[in-house]
């Protein structure tokens, strides 16, 4: 009675609408605050690319946005900037530029070698001529196996289904003489009773 169910089916990729709000959301956030806040987008980017050198780039931007605040912080300009504040500004403003920048291409980037499209019949594969390519077959999972068949559970042998054949026109022929005699046989019968 407790058979094998099938693996479950991956949820349908999410429209590109959440990725293209995310992605201004961050930007809006960087630019607003005129680059402290650039390091936020490159955490994202690091959170979601899980890349070494994404990583590195926000621990980069985030100490560029740390020392821009302190030579800001530092300026003993009343008014107006004057050297430390000066350069602080401009790395600031460097800096979130630079990270918009890379932040959007990265993102992107990544998001569509993710959606990539894939053949629904089998993973991984792409139809020829609008019949599926011989690929692997999924396999079933086991669903509710009781301890003593787990004993005896062997795995499935994966049966590859014969590739579609066109009939030989020798055989339409042979089909069609047969037919042909048929007829004539039940026409005889017709005329003979």
């Amino acid at each position: 009675m407790h058979g094998h169910g099938y693996a479950p089916q991956q949820p349908p990729p999410t429209s590109g609408g959440t990725y293209v709000t995310l992605r201004v959301m961050f930007v809006v956030l960087a630019v607003m605050t005129c680059g402290l806040l650039a390091w936020a987008m490159m955490l994202r980017l690091a959170l979601v690319t899980r890349k070494p050198h994404d990583w590195g780039l926000f621990g980069l931007v985030a100490a560029l946005d740390v020392s821009a605040v302190v030579l800001v912080g530092i300026d003993p300009g009343e008014d107006e900037f004057q050297g430390p504040g000066g350069a602080g500004m401009v790395i600031l403003l460097t800096t979130m530029l630079a990270a918009v920048i890379y932040y959007l291409f990265a993102d992107i980037r990544h998001f569509s070698r993710n959606r990539q499209p894939q053949y629904a019949g089998y993973a991984g594969t792409q139809p020829a001529y609008g019949y599926p390519q011989q690929g692997p077959t999924p396999t079933p999972t086991p669903v509710h196996l009781q301890p003593t068949q787990l004993q005896h559970h062997q795995p499935p042998v994966q049966q590859t289904p014969p590739p579609p054949t066109r009939p030989a026109p020798a055989r339409i022929h042979q089909v069609q003489a047969e037919l042909d005699e048929l007829s004539d046989y039940l026409r005889k019968q017709e005329g003979g009773s």
